[in-house]
């Protein structure tokens, strides 16, 4: 399709279009747009950066009708924080020329304060399913005019533990409403969900997980250790010409931490922090100085690997090479959004050989690899999880089997074989008046007295 004139949008919405610079929708919206359109219940699988959030927004605002209902008709469920103020943020651009009220709700904050916010009422309801379930629970939203249901990044959602909200949530809302669920990855437990609470529904799929994008252009680098990667991090992003806009995802929290810390004298002006031990105004400071231009390097974990729209990212590093493949391909879409051209670095470990392979095997392209630079210093230093762990019997606080107490083995003495029978009176009316033989038989019981 060559442009959203063929879509047939309302006057409203092609305005909006206009003024985001939108011409030409993208495989899953142009795919997307009659089905949703039409009610029907639709399963779309599309890999990230792909404008899922528009493919579904776009046939609901185009078929939206004023209403004067205080309860949201239109719920849309994301799994993050970031993803709640990112798709608010959007819905209202798209519904910039229509009268349509949009609100968030999602934890972090106070739920009084929310629960406030949302009182005068709202048409569309974004939300975390925590919060929402909690606000429900409160009395603070009522479910029972929706219309369309929307799941965005449904397996982000199961993977973090949403379904006993996600399954609460369906028995609350009507039994007839339009049901629209939109995943990178189709997963076994995606697949049940859809069987439980989705009727007939139409799939969609495009560019699903594992399918390279041919703009985002990947190298990779083998590093023996976590110093010399962050050494060789340090040569890259000493370019920040090349390297105007860097996101930088880490293995874990404390190595985020451990990372941003090495570099607070090097790039301390100019680099975020993000993870989930973050407070949600740091998070959000974080990722509006990054997408402002204020910060150009982002420091992150895979919070914020799916579905986040960050301002024309040059460049994503992958510090530590991801088990799962899949998670490598949503973190690489941070950069390259809207077919623009990308970057993606991947360093790795001998150990994390066998990771890499899976990447390559699921993508099905051998990534590049690159000569590491001569100016970077290969460091000796090791982290605690890289450091070899000594022999047991070596190791100063290891508690050894043998050293553990094992069961007695000797006999008990004769005091300590008695059994507690109780008082001879007691004994003496138990015998006297012990239990019959039969339940029936009464008087068998009497003679033997």
């Amino acid at each position: 399709m060559e442009s959203f004139e063929q879509l047939n949008l309302s006057k409203a919405l092609s305005n909006a279009m206009g003024d985001l610079g939108y011409e030409k929708p993208t495989p899953i919206q142009e795919q997307a747009f009659p089905v949703i359109l039409s009610g029907k219940n639709v399963v779309g699988i599309s890999q990230t950066g792909t404008g899922k959030t528009l493919a579904y927004m776009l046939p609901i605002l185009q078929a939206w009708k004023f209403s004067k209902e205080r309860h949201p008709t239109v719920l849309i469920m994301v799994p993050t924080r970031e993803l709640v103020i990112q798709v608010v943020e959007q819905v209202e651009s798209f519904a910039k020329y229509q009268s349509t009220r949009v609100a968030g709700v999602y934890g972090g904050t106070n739920i009084n304060t929310q629960a406030l916010e949302i009182a005068d009422g709202m048409d569309i309801l974004v939300g975390t399913p925590g919060r929402l379930y909690d606000l429900v629970l409160a009395r603070a939203v009522s479910l029972r005019s929706i219309k369309k249901l929307v799941i965005d990044e449904v397996d982000v959602m199961l993977d973090l533990g949403f379904r006993f909200q996600l399954t609460n949530i369906f028995e609350l809302l009507p039994e007839r409403r339009q049901n629209i669920m939109f995943s990178a990855t189709m997963t076994e437990d995606v697949d049940e969900l859809i069987k439980d609470f989705f009727y007939d529904p139409v799939h969609i799929s495009t560019a699903v997980s594992g399918t390279r994008l041919e703009n985002i252009s990947q190298s990779m680098y083998a590093v023996p250790n976590f110093y010399t990667k962050a050494n060789l991090l340090a040569h890259l992003l000493a370019n920040n010409v090349d390297f105007s806009k860097v996101v930088v995802f880490m293995p874990s929290k404390k190595a985020a931490d451990r990372l941003f810390e090495r570099f607070q004298e090097t790039f301390a002006s100019e680099m975020g922090i993000i993870h989930s031990n973050k407070s949600q105004n740091n998070r959000i400071q974080a990722i509006e100085r990054f997408n402002d231009g204020s910060n150009r390097i982002l420091i992150a974990t895979d919070v914020i690997a799916r579905g986040l729209d960050l301002d024309k990212v040059t460049h994503v590093i992958n510090f530590d090479t991801p088990p799962f493949p899949e998670n490598y391909m949503h973190r690489i879409g941070r950069t390259g959004r809207a077919k623009e051209k990308g970057n993606s670095i991947l360093f790795y470990t001998p150990k994390e050989e066998p990771a890499r392979q899976a990447i390559e095997a699921l993508m099905d392209y051998q990534i590049p690899e690159r000569p590491m630079p001569e100016e970077v210093e290969q460091s000796e230093e090791l982290t605690p999880e890289e450091q070899p762990r000594l022999p047991d019997h070596l190791e100063p606080h290891r508690v050894l089997d043998a050293d553990l107490s094992g069961p007695a083995f000797h006999e008990k003495s004769a005091k300590n074989q008695k059994v507690n029978l109780g008082s001879a009176h007691k004994r003496k009316m138990k015998q006297k008046f012990k239990k019959p033989k039969t339940r029936g038989d009464k008087r068998q019981n009497r003679k033997k007295r």
